[in-house]
């Protein structure tokens, strides 16, 4: 416990100082973060017989953010994500290590986790870039907190005992109603300085944190499928980046794209 604590003040640090810095550090930041979580699933996948063309996604990644840096026109962004889509198919065709298996699962390695993580760099460059991030941040983390303590005390009917056997409706249900207490708690932080209606925040809390369950179930699915625990051992007690990161990459767009819904 005190390692995995330990391990949880180091890595929060890392990422506040860096998503405060600057919108550049924050780019930076999630492109990293995209390349480490590309580097384990690449490395995972080897367990499966198959073998990704990692640099492809690396590609993808750095070409994003120089399209941030650029300010490019949407077009463009479309057209980079075109152009590693097909880099991912020749690369099976020119290198028989990867072959179609390889490039197929190069193909869903720039839908998830790379993509997501292209969305969050754009998201980190917007004008709500803040809000979202705290909203997202905030609901998903307390909903995670609350559903293993709700799952504990009040769990009895499990979500999806093939893919995550600890995972229970109660606990999912607790996690989700205690958002909703997140979100009043954002309202009130940015009451005075980016005013948000308090019905906005709870509904963008909800969604955020229930999106956030599904994309921790979406990551197990996916380790289940491998065969794994935990992507990588990168963060003592908390497994790999990809293993922290699963939530919020399903949680940050969400919060966003309600929020900008809404006209924030």
């Amino acid at each position: 416990m005190k390692k995995r604590v330990i391990s949880a003040v180091i890595m929060l640090a890392i990422a506040f100082t860096c998503v405060l810095l600057s919108p550049v550090s924050r780019i930076i930041f999630f492109a990293l973060a995209g390349g480490l979580c590309a580097y384990e699933y690449s490395k995972n996948v080897e367990k499966l017989d198959a073998a990704c063309t990692l640099w492809v996604m690396f590609c993808f990644l750095v070409l994003h953010a120089l399209c941030l840096f650029l300010k490019a026109d949407i077009l463009v962004y479309v057209g980079v994500f075109v152009f590693c889509l097909y880099l991912a198919l020749f690369s099976g065709v020119i290198h028989k290590k990867v072959g179609g298996k390889g490039a197929l699962f190069t193909l869903a390695g720039l839908c998830y986790p790379c993509l997501l993580f292209a969305l969050i760099m754009s998201i980190s460059v917007s004008d709500i870039w803040l809000q979202t991030l705290v909203l997202a941040c905030v609901a998903t983390w307390v909903c995670d907190s609350f559903a293993l303590f709700g799952g504990m005390l009040f769990g009895k009917h499990k979500v999806a005992p093939s893919v995550s056997p600890n995972k229970t409706v109660e606990g999912c249900i607790c996690g989700a109603l205690f958002s909703l207490l997140a979100g009043v708690l954002v309202y009130f932080i940015f009451r005075s300085s980016y005013p948000m209606p308090l019905w906005l925040c709870v509904l963008t809390a909800l969604a955020a944190s229930t999106m956030g369950q599904i994309g921790d179930l979406a990551e197990s699915l996916m380790k289940r499928m491998i065969g794994i625990k935990d992507f990588s051992n990168l963060i003592p007690g908390h497994g790999g980046m990809f293993d922290r990161a699963d939530s919020l990459l399903f949680s940050i767009p969400s919060a966003y794209f309600l929020l900008h819904l809404a006209g924030i």
